[in-house]
């Protein structure tokens, strides 16, 4: 017959470990196709409808942004390019409509420029500058009167073009500024008016456009060199690591990646919108942070698919749970019948023992009335025909002693096998649990000699007897005891404690079993009742002992308690009722009756 090998998990019996993991393979398969299902017939649809809206509105979405983007970007180009045409076009007039002689005359041009202030202060100086490059009048508050601006680079294309917008530049006050320049003659006289565009309030215009917390407005020349100052990227005339294009019509949309601020530091993916000024060519950028920039698409991208896998998720939980469910249901169901045929198979033991007992029982007795019959015999004759050596005599008497000590001591074992093999059937009857527990203590006490462990009892002895079933009360105690000597496993010695206490008030009797073994680890105190649950090496424990004693002595009406520490030792308490419980008394009462003739 094989033993049964019994999970330490708790989880299930088999008869082997084949048997045992092929059930253990079945279970999986159960569980995985009934969660594949699930996902196949419910969660793909659900997901695949979701993305697809999700991806629908992220497009729709994304376009949306660029359109607004490009939107400011086409609209501040033109607020740019309107105001450098309107400063243009007022210094043409004032050349055309002022005679140079007139322009020169002391007050005149601080005039001039007063009006062109008036209501936005846009120019911070302007001159009037002759052919051979010095001022002919200056009002600003610079020193340039003696200055000549022959050889600097506006003069010639200024001289050239008639209308020149420059690049910023340093020049002769050392600090960013660019200017535009009107060339005007009459006669055989050609002479410049050039103003100074106030650098702030040029870049207040431009840097007007506010687009969340990282995004910049600026002004880039053909060379990529700040024509204004950007609030991350760089100042004034800074050359910018924006990858420049050359020239386009029209707005683009960019896409940058490992852009770098004004400390050298990485900056993150940005989003750009560009277009060219058309005079002077200057290339206006308006970007910002990409994830900021889609932060609002982005989040409620992430609060849909946020949703969507909650649902998918939630749809999941349940399937796994309810699908746990079943399979726990159907390992309780298989694991109730393995505990069922384990205890049919306990019961079975338990039965063969008993009528091996008293055969056993009844052998042993034969040859002990034998030994007793050939002693008596030998006292007899001892008596009639008397021996003469006085240490012979005595010698004699000592054996014929300790031979009727031993014939009794085997004749009490064999009465406990007797009345063991008697208790197999499940009966209520009166039990002296002092006496009763010294019986199954006396068929224990040679095994647990030969380990190096010593019983001690404590008996109450006020402690009326119990009705209750005696054959359940047996396997409970000897379960308890063997499971007592075994935690001794690897000691030289050790003890096994056992009391019994009357409680009146309670109508209870309790019995501690407490041994000094090598004690249970907290974690397993709460399973060491579950079936299957050991924690005793394979082969040496089926998990069924103390769940069956738990068992009966709840079917007994009584409860069955463990403390323990590990290192320290373990005890176990039983309560039982004086009196059995009714249905207890019933079930039996009708096991007993006879069946009705049919």
């Amino acid at each position: 017959m094989k033993v049964p090998h019994i999970a330490h998990d708790g989880s299930e019996a088999a008869e082997g470990p084949d048997l045992a993991g092929e059930r253990r393979a079945t279970y999986s398969r159960l569980f995985w196709r009934f969660v594949w299902l699930t996902i196949l017939c419910s969660l793909v649809p659900l997901l695949l409808v979701g993305w697809g809206i999700n991806l629908h509105y992220s497009q729709f979405a994304r376009e949306r942004m660029l359109n607004f983007l490009q939107t400011q970007v086409e609209d501040h180009r033109k607020d740019i390019e309107r105001f450098l045409s309107e400063q243009t076009s007022k210094l043409q007039l004032i050349a055309r409509t002022h005679e140079l002689e007139q322009l020169i005359k002391p007050g005149s041009l601080q005039t001039v420029f007063e009006l062109f202030n008036q209501d936005i202060r846009t120019l911070t100086d302007l001159g009037v500058i002759a052919e051979n490059g010095y001022h002919l009048a200056y009002v600003g508050a610079y020193d340039l009167w003696a200055r000549n601006y022959s050889r600097e680079f506006w003069f010639d294309q200024a001289m050239q073009k008639g209308i020149y917008v420059s690049d910023m530049f340093m020049g002769f006050r050392k600090e960013p500024h660019f200017i535009i320049a009107v060339t005007h003659s009459k006669g055989d006289r050609k002479w410049i008016l050039r103003a100074t565009i106030n650098t702030e309030a040029f870049r207040s215009l431009v840097e007007n456009v506010r687009i969340g917390r990282t995004g910049q407005v600026y002004l880039l020349n053909a060379e990529g060199v700040f024509q204004t100052s950007a609030r991350v990227s760089g100042a004034i005339m800074e050359k910018s690591s924006y990858p420049m294009e050359s020239y386009h019509e029209g707005l683009r949309t960019r896409t940058l990646d490992g852009l770098r601020d004004a400390q050298g530091r990485e900056r993150p993916r940005q989003i750009a919108c560009q277009a060219w000024l058309q005079d002077p060519r200057w290339l206006l950028v308006v970007k910002q942070d990409y994830d900021e920039a889609f932060a609002d698409v982005n989040h409620a991208n992430t609060w849909t698919l946020v949703f969507l896998h909650l649902s998918a998720a939630s749809i999941l939980v349940v399937t796994v749970f309810i699908t746990r469910h079943m399979i726990t249901s159907i390992k309780r169901r298989d694991a109730e019948a393995d505990r069922l045929n384990q205890q049919l198979l306990q019961t079975g033991k338990l039965a063969s023992i008993g009528e091996l007992s008293a055969g056993v029982a009844h052998e042993i007795n034969n040859p002990l009335a034998i030994i007793l019959t050939e002693r008596q015999l030998l006292l007899d004759a001892a008596r009639q025909t008397p021996i003469t050596d006085p240490e012979f005599q005595e010698q004699f008497s000592d054996s014929m002693n300790q031979i009727d000590l031993q014939v009794q001591r085997c004749k009490r074992i064999t009465q406990n096998l007797l009345r063991f093999s008697r208790r197999t059937k499940s009966m209520i009857e009166k039990v002296d649990l002092n006496g009763f527990i010294q019986e199954v203590v006396d068929l224990m006490e040679r095994e647990a000699r030969t380990s190096g462990i010593k019983f001690f009892s404590e008996p109450d002895l006020a402690l009326p007897p119990v009705s209750s079933d005696p054959s359940q009360l047996q396997q409970v105690f000897l379960n308890l005891i063997t499971n007592a000597i075994d935690a001794h496993d690897g000691k030289p010695y050790g003890s096994i404690r056992i009391s019994t206490r009357a409680d009146a008030e309670r109508q209870m009797a309790t019995v501690k079993v407490a041994d000094a073994g090598a004690g249970i680890k907290p974690e397993h105190l709460s399973r060491i009742f579950d079936p299957f649950f050991t924690t005793k090496a394979v082969g040496k424990g089926t998990g069924l002992g103390l769940s069956i004693c738990f068992s009966i002595v709840k079917r007994l009406g009584g409860s069955l308690t463990v403390q323990s520490e590990v290192g320290k030792g373990t005890e176990f308490t039983i309560q039982l009722p004086y009196t059995p419980p009714k249905e207890l008394q019933d079930s039996l009462s009708t096991k007993r009756s006879p069946k009705p003739a049919a």
